[in-house]
């Protein structure tokens, strides 16, 4: 029998108890992985139940003005692929909730992917999620992160046909990705009636849980995806967030406590019943 990897494990246990599964976006390296790793570590401590990484990338897919933002100042810092795994390395991962890389291809391709996805593993990262990922190239990527026990999470849009999304089912694990919107991650006061539609079709194709992102706001919107989703991922109200970190005179301290607090609100808007 195979052994479950950290993401089915988690969500196999939330399922049991009824609760969905949250999982904040983080940005690697902005403004420091210093920084970075303090907000891994406050956002284990108020329960959340995965953590999405991104590693920052000149091109970003799909990623709206907060996020690219993040991503350039991180980039303009200096830091480098190398960082993000040394600082992860540095964490108790086993104890806290899994890290999820999020990464363009083109990181690995550049890399190697058996030596970014072991070096990534090695770390203690438990999933990637890669947005750009040539469906070409999708089963045999995945081959190599199941073989280093880890999952390989892939995206669905609203504008993907259901031919092509039943490709990438097949080459999913761990979870799948559901964008809420066509279009970039940010936050959108509503978000389209169309997604219990695309949810609900996903849920007669496969038994991998439902995450949806992209759009999401904060904890009003949880229940509307209650009965029709797995998870809820939230990036850019927490990295706008993040931002404070890095202004003149501004307390990490505090910026800290703000991150935590929205962190919690959303946990506990998914463990309602």
């Amino acid at each position: 029998m195979t052994e479950q990897t950290r993401i089915a494990s988690t969500f196999g246990a939330l399922k049991a108890a009824g609760h969905l599964a949250f999982m904040p976006f983080i940005t690697a390296g902005d403004p420091d992985m210093a920084a970075t790793l303090d907000v891994i570590r406050e956002l284990g401590s108020r329960g959340v139940d995965l953590i999405e990484v991104g590693f920052p990338y000149s091109d970003p897919i799909a990623d709206g003005p907060v996020i690219q933002a993040s991503y350039t100042r991180a980039l303009d810092n200096g830091l480098h692929v190398n960082d993000i795994f040394d600082g992860v390395a540095s964490l108790p991962t086993a104890d806290l909730p899994p890290l999820v890389a999020m990464a363009s291809y083109a990181l690995l391709f550049r890399r190697g992917v058996e030596e970014f996805v072991k070096r990534a593993v090695e770390a203690g990262f438990a999933g990637f999620i890669i947005p750009d990922l040539p469906a070409d190239e999708a089963e045999e990527v995945g081959k190599i992160v199941r073989a280093n026990g880890a999952d390989l999470v892939q995206l669905i849009s609203p504008m993907t046909p259901q031919e092509r999304a039943l490709g990438i089912l097949k080459a999913s694990s761990g979870f799948v990705y559901c964008i809420s919107v066509a279009g970039t991650t940010g936050v959108r006061d509503d978000l389209p009636p169309e997604l219990n539609e695309q949810l609900n079709w996903l849920r007669t194709q496969t038994d991998l849980p439902l995450a949806v992102g992209f759009g999401i706001k904060g904890p009003e919107q949880v229940d509307i995806l209650r009965d029709a989703a797995d998870g809820v991922i939230v990036g850019s109200a927490i990295v706008r967030l993040m931002e404070g970190l890095g202004e003149a005179g501004a307390s990490n301290a505090t910026v800290l406590a703000e991150i935590g607090a929205f962190a919690e609100s959303m946990v506990q808007a998914t463990r309602k019943k």
